[in-house]
């Protein structure tokens, strides 16, 4: 025993001796590139300090001689002389060397290009939406995902992602709520970190990292009615403490850049809101990186009805500490007149290129600005099997069981007489989900395919519906079929002749994502009615959902045995719902996100704050609809398991808290199931009074617990005052004395309590 602690002493003091090498040789890398910086700067003219203040989509082929259309003739000799500094969407390893070369071999000072691009949930090999994968609650799972998108993306040329979007929104009108962690500050900062340590890496400079991107700064997941681009009216503590949180998280994580949103927030748009960018960013939390407008965002100003005209706004964005201007040629046309006006200061200008260029070394683009760009590695490091299997084992761990009555699930792999019916199940691209970068067309594994996988000929198939017609892509909006009943018999013949049902329903993956907002969250078409029509002759259904956002399913919810969340998981995603429809894989994940009964009760969270009326009471003064209940149709954090958990004997260390000292709270978490199962154990707490109103319930802990059948294990979490602060009625950020109420559960509804008191 003694020489076992020995031991463990040796190796904790050399961990210690190389993190602190490590760190003075972080120190001094940092402090080698601010003085290349300072060096650069300094040969700097005026022109080609704006120019790396410009970005230009590649919407012309960079391999190719000049353009001859004037519009690209010009971003063409931009490039050539400097007054350039990053590219989005230039594609391969090829395109984006040339694009490179015509910069670095054309230009004074030969300073390279940063290549971004929307590497939101993979490159080739896709992953489940951002949203799905935060169901699968596992840290680990999602630092993994975003480490195989980086070293794609990275083997492609790229070095630059725009992503993570780390927007909080309670609105699932919202298209792009697909595209971040759900509803939950502290789930979503914990999400945020993940995904940038994934894209990064530990070493920026390494090839095979992205420099990651928080996105947008800020509050643009709170737009009015759920409408894209709409304006944003909130709170300074609702901003404070549940806007901004993952933005800061991800600072705290050394993400390289911040992008800004297309809101306003107060009548000022985000691209020129000074509090946001200069008081709080780069003040407030001391962010050394730089910040990149979103698309055209500077120019956007104008019809917000904030700026006159494009050289007002590029004075607006670069003062407010917009440092990249993205597609709105506002900078590049107007600085350096602003700047000879007096109306934009130099030493704006060079904050604004000197984080830039900081950047860019250290991604280790000024030691070789060709570093990214081996046609051997592209070709060889992208979708892999090794990182299929990865995507299979994320997809599958994003999986929500949301209802099992009578152990429907799981299914015997002897099953005969089984029925697949729905367009979604034998559809190989809705899978592959929005933003896709560049995975191919139908290249996933369908549902169906899963399914044969293991049944073989024991299963048949029929369409039911046709969901869409016409475009579908990334730029147009979907048609859906609104009414078509022809394919309706044969599924219902089907249906009659079968043991099971496997119903696939939900949405295609282009009505979610930027710009598709939706004002109906049920299921659109002629799904819903297909659905009640299956269940008059066969009740033994397993319904799939397909989704990118919560949607409205009560009737479903209500009659259907069996029903699981399966978003748009990816490339692997019908063999990762084989796997847990025929047991292979127990589900494990748990929602980030309220599912409504109905659009009209958004938004609608489990965090909320009380009112003076909380109810029920018996007469109808309190805050409630008289049509419709206040509950959700499922609840955040909610989802079962084929096995079963049970919670008892949960206890805090002391009915007392002192400032400075910690609270352990502990519980037991049993597994009274016949298998074996993972349960996500959550911890929430309640201020139950401060100088502002406080939510019901604030998630602050989690622990995903493996469990044989049988099984029993102590789980135990630390509370500290930092867990309780917030920004108060003064404008700081602390814990204030008071009561508490501590929640230990398998969801923000399902919970056992106990309280102390913060003195």
């Amino acid at each position: 025993m003694k020489f076992f602690k020995t031991i463990v002493f040796v190796l904790c003091t050399l961990a210690f001796f190389q993190n602190s090498i490590n760190a003075q040789m972080n120190a001094k890398k940092d402090a080698e590139i601010e003085q290349k910086v300072e060096k650069l700067l300094s040969q700097m003219t005026l022109e080609e300090k704006i120019g790396q203040m410009n970005q230009y989509n590649g919407s012309w082929d960079v391999t190719g001689p000049m353009p001859g259309d004037d519009y690209n003739k010009i971003r063409y000799q931009h490039l050539t002389n400097g007054q350039v500094g990053s590219m989005l969407n230039v594609i391969s390893v090829k395109s984006i060397k040339e694009a490179q070369k015509l910069a670095v071999e054309n230009t004074r000072l030969k300073i390279p290009l940063i290549f971004g691009h929307d590497v939101i949930h993979g490159y080739q090999t896709m992953f489940p939406i951002p949203l799905g994968e935060s169901a699968s609650w596992d840290l680990e799972a999602i630092v993994q995902s975003a480490r195989v998108a980086a070293t794609e993306a990275a083997a492609g040329g790229l070095n630059w992602t725009f992503a993570p979007m780390v927007d909080i929104s309670r609105d699932a009108r919202w298209g792009r709520v697909m595209e971040g962690a759900g509803e939950d500050p502290y789930l979503g900062s914990q999400i945020a970190k993940a995904r940038v340590l994934g894209f990064q890496g530990s070493d920026l400079s390494a090839n095979n990292t992205l420099a990651a991107c928080a996105k947008h700064f800020a509050g643009y997941g709170f737009a009015e009615g759920g409408r894209d681009y709409n304006s944003t009216d909130m709170s300074i503590a609702t901003l404070r403490n549940v806007i901004l949180p993952p933005f800061k998280a991800c600072v705290d994580a050394g993400v390289a850049t911040f992008m800004n949103g297309f809101n306003d927030i107060g009548g000022i748009p985000a691209t020129g809101h000074t509090d946001l960018q200069r008081t709080i960013l780069k003040g407030e939390w001391e962010f050394d990186g730089f910040v990149v407008s979103d698309w055209g965002s500077i120019g956007e100003m104008i019809p917000h009805g904030y700026a006159k005209d494009k050289k007002h706004a590029a004075e607006l964005a670069v003062n407010a500490g917009s440092d990249m201007d993205m597609e709105a040629s506002a900078y590049v046309e107007n600085l350096k007149a602003l700047v000879e006006e007096d109306k934009v200061r130099e030493l704006a200008i060079d904050d604004a290129v000197r984080r830039i260029l900081r950047i860019k070394f250290r991604l280790g683009l000024f030691d070789d600005p060709y570093k990214y760009c081996d046609e051997e590695r592209e070709k060889n490091s992208i979708l892999t099997p090794k990182n299929l299997a990865i995507a299979r084992d994320v997809a599958r761990k994003s999986i929500v069981l949301l209802k099992n009555e009578k152990e429907v699930l799981p299914l015997k792999k002897e099953a005969k007489n089984v029925a697949v019916i729905g367009a979604l199940a034998n559809d190989k691209d809705v899978p592959l989900g929005n933003w896709r970068s560049q995975a191919k067309t139908n290249s996933a594994v369908s549902l169906l395919e899963g399914i044969q996988t293991v049944l073989g000929e024991n299963v048949k198939y029929a369409q039911g519906y046709t969901l869409t017609k016409g475009k579908r892509n990334f730029l147009n909006e979907l048609t859906i079929i609104e009414e078509d009943e022809s394919k309706f018999e044969e599924a219902i013949n089907l249906a009659k002749s079968s043991d099971v049902v496997i119903l696939a329903v939900g949405e295609d993956c282009y009505q979610s994502g930027e710009g598709r907002s939706q004002a109906d969250i049920g299921l659109l078409g002629s799904q819903q009615k297909l659905v009640e029509e299956i269940y008059k002759v066969n009740k033994n259904i397993v319904i799939v959902l397909m989704n990118g956002r919560p949607l409205a399913i009560p009737w479903i919810a209500d009659n259907v045995p069996a029903i699981l969340e399966t978003w748009h998981l990816g490339s692997e995603a019908g063999n990762a719902i084989a796997d847990v429809l025929f047991g292979d894989y127990n589900p494990s994940g748990k929602l980030p996100v309220t599912f409504p009964r109905s659009a009209a009760q958004i938004p609608l969270y489990y965090n909320h704050r009380n009112t003076g009326r909380p109810g029920p009471v018996e007469m109808v003064f309190w805050a409630h609809y008289t049509d419709e209940t206040n509950d959700p149709l499922y609840p955040f954090g909610y989802g079962l398991s084929y096995a079963d958990f049970e919670y008892s004997n949960l206890k805090v260390s002391s009915p007392e808290m002192k400032m400075e000292d910690e609270l352990q709270v502990t519980c037991t978490l049993k597994n009274t199931g016949k298998v074996a199962g993972t349960e996500v154990v959550q911890l929430y707490i309640q201020d139950l009074f401060g100088s502002i109103t406080r939510p019901i319930k604030e998630l602050k802990g989690f622990q995903k617990v493996t469990l044989n059948a049988g099984e029993s294990k102590d789980i135990t979490f630390v509370l500290r005052s930092k867990d309780l602060a917030f920004y108060g009625a003064d404008g700081s950020f602390k814990a204030e004395e008071g009561d508490f109420k501590v929640f230990v559960g398998g969801n923000s509804v399902d919970l056992k309590e106990t309280n102390f008191t913060l003195k």
